[in-house]
C-alpha cells in the first residue's frame, strides 16, 4: 500500500500462509531494508504482491505503483539476501476485496475496534492474498 506493507509468510511446503507483520512505509530504501531483514530471517524464496485491479478487472493506477516498486526492488537483490544478479521470483495476485473481506471479518465476526483493526488489517490482507496464490499454485501442481 501507500502507507503500509502487509507481510505474510508461507510454510516450507507452500501450503499455509501466516500473517507476519506490517511495515510502515517510509522511503524506498527504508522499505527495502525492512523487507531484506524479513527475507533473510525467514529465508524467503520469492514474493507475492497484491495486484490492485479495478473492480471490472482493468489495470488501476495503483498497479503502476506496485510495478514501480517491484522494478526498483529487482535492482537490489543483495538487499534481500540474494546474490547480485539473481532473478527474484515475483508473482502478482488479484487483491480485489482482500482488505474489505478482512475488515468485514474483524468487524462482524470478531467485533474488533477500529484502532485494533488498523494494527492487523494489512498483515491479514497479506495472508489472504498469499493463501490465494498458494492455493492457485497448488491447483497447478495437482493438475499437471
Amino acid at each position: 500500500g501507500t502507507k503500509t506493507i502487509g507481510l505474510a509468510i508461507s510454510d516450507a511446503g507452500q501450503s499455509i500462509a501466516t500473517p507476519l507483520r506490517t511495515i510502515e512505509r517510509k522511503k524506498f530504501g527504508d522499505d527495502l531494508k525492512q523487507l531484506g531483514k524479513v527475507s533473510r530471517e525467514y529465508e524467503v524464496g520469492g514474493f507475492v504482491f497484491g495486484w490492485p485491479l479495478n473492480m471490472d478487472g482493468s489495470i488501476s493506477s495503483s498497479c503502476d505503483r506496485v510495478m514501480s516498486f517491484i522494478d526498483e526492488m529487482k535492482k537490489y537483490p543483495q538487499e534481500l539476501g540474494m546474490d547480485q544478479g539473481a532473478d527474484l521470483w515475483i508473482a502478482l495476485f488479484d487483491e480485489r476485496l482482500s482488505t474489505v473481506a478482512v475488515n468485514d471479518f474483524l468487524v462482524n465476526d470478531v467485533d474488533m475496534s477500529r484502532t485494533k483493526r488498523g494494527q492487523v488489517v494489512d498483515k491479514l490482507a497479506a495472508q489472504l492474498i498469499l493463501q490465494g496464490a498458494l492455493d492457485f499454485l497448488a491447483l497447478g501442481r495437482l493438475s499437471s
